[in-house]
């Protein structure tokens, strides 16, 4: 039997039920919408838990030297040249800094906390959270500024505002205390107050001096793609052998591991939400044939052949499915459209900067999850109408005709 002639029975049979058809095809819908929020939800929180492990001075990658996680302070440094440039292809990078990250101890004239004093050339931190954070006050205006910016939590922990004096004592190069005073130059704002109780920034230059070295104890390393981090690693590490390179996923393995699970997750909901709504479909597809025993024993008295009628119960089921999918994922890409300006988490601030994501969800619908999801959702559908389509095969046409 042509194929067509089946699509055209199968399409008229779905208009004959109206009622049942545009329920299941609602149903149908109202599932893969739902799906494709979660999932567009699902996706916004795990590239906020990746851009923020990256944007924590982390980068894609970092280049460290020997012992440094073990013992971080000035005693592990190196010198980065240029050599590490030609390791990674131009179009791949985004930007890179080299920073000296030493642990140190702040004083105000009231209050004292430990952190890690970082020196920075604010013009390569474009790769960073320190690039758009709000700053109260002036932002450093070099590497060789001997000013010092705290964040918000810190400085209400210190006591201290902007202009006013703080001390802070570290480890130089050759072991010895080192102290310096510094003028408050901003107090910044970050997204948590893990990282604003963590760091306090100063110019590159002058940490440097204070400490008597010019080199430096990490190289952070941002790609426009996560996806070749795994080979930028690779080509560093052959040609730096005398340092650790290291991946984002390595340095913030709490945030790796959460990231892998948003993707177990998103097929989790999708099987839940499919499983459920396929046993909604098949229970329709048999009661759809058991009504029609005497129309399909006739069909197959004037000759069409099993397959024939196999076939066409499972364009039936493939029509509706196609339908409700096309209809779900319009609603879903409509709602997540509606979400576009992200759902505020700051009532859940702490809970959020636990997970590593930002007061702000905001969801991210990606072509390849639609994709996916329509391809599943019609693969579903096909394997739920195999049951119905077989109980149809197994009617006769004379018990058929006697009903």
């Amino acid at each position: 039997m042509p194929v067509g002639l089946l699509v055209s029975l199968s399409a008229r049979n779905l208009f004959r039920h109206r009622r049942r058809n545009a329920m299941l095809l609602a149903a149908i819908a109202v599932a893969v919408a739902g799906v494709t929020v979660l999932n567009s939800l699902v996706r916004g929180m795990q590239e906020d838990m990746r851009d923020a492990a990256v944007g924590n001075l982390t980068g894609h990658v970092k280049v460290l030297a020997p012992g440094y996680r073990d013992d971080p302070g000035i005693m592990h440094r190196f010198l980065p040249g240029e050599d590490w440039k030609n390791a990674v292809p131009g179009d791949a990078l985004a930007g890179w800094a080299a920073r000296v990250v030493v642990p140190a101890v702040i004083m105000s004239e009231r209050e004292t906390r430990g952190l890690q004093l970082v020196g920075v050339n604010p013009a390569r931190e474009s790769i960073s959270f320190l690039a758009d954070v709000p700053v109260l006050g002036e932002r450093l205006n070099g590497p060789g500024d001997n000013r010092i910016l705290v964040g918000r939590a810190l400085a209400d922990q210190l006591e201290t505002d902007v202009g006013y004096r703080v001390v802070v004592i570290t480890r130089g190069a050759d072991g010895s205390t080192r102290e310096a005073g510094f003028r408050v130059a901003g107090i910044f704002d970050a997204d948590g107050t893990a990282l604003e109780k963590a760091y306090a920034f100063t110019g590159l230059h002058y940490v440097q001096s204070l400490l008597g070295t010019g080199e430096v104890t990490e190289l952070s390393l941002r790609l426009r793609d996560d996806a070749v981090t795994d080979a930028v690693v690779r080509d560093l590490r052959a040609r730096l052998a005398d340092l650790r390179v290291l991946s984002w996923q390595e340095l913030e393995p709490q945030a790796a591991a959460m990231y892998a699970l948003a993707d177990t997750a998103i097929y989790i909901w999708f099987l839940v939400m499919m499983g459920a709504l396929i046993f909604g479909l098949v229970n329709t597809l048999i009661t759809a044939v058991m009504e029609r025993t005497r129309e399909l024993g006739m069909l197959r008295a004037v000759g069409m052949q099993r397959g024939a009628v196999l076939v066409q119960v499972v364009l039936e089921s493939a029509l509706v499915m196609a339908a409700g999918v096309a209809l779900g994922l319009a609603a879903g890409a409509l709602l997540t459209w509606m979400l576009r300006d992200g759902i505020d988490l700051s009532r859940w601030a702490a809970g959020a900067e636990l997970a590593r994501m930002s007061s702000r969800l905001v969801p991210r619908l990606l072509p390849g999850d639609l994709a996916l999801l329509a391809a599943m959702s019609l693969g579903f559908g096909v394997l739920a109408s195999l049951y119905p389509a077989w109980r149809a095969v197994k009617i006769e046409p004379l018990e058929a005709m006697r009903r």
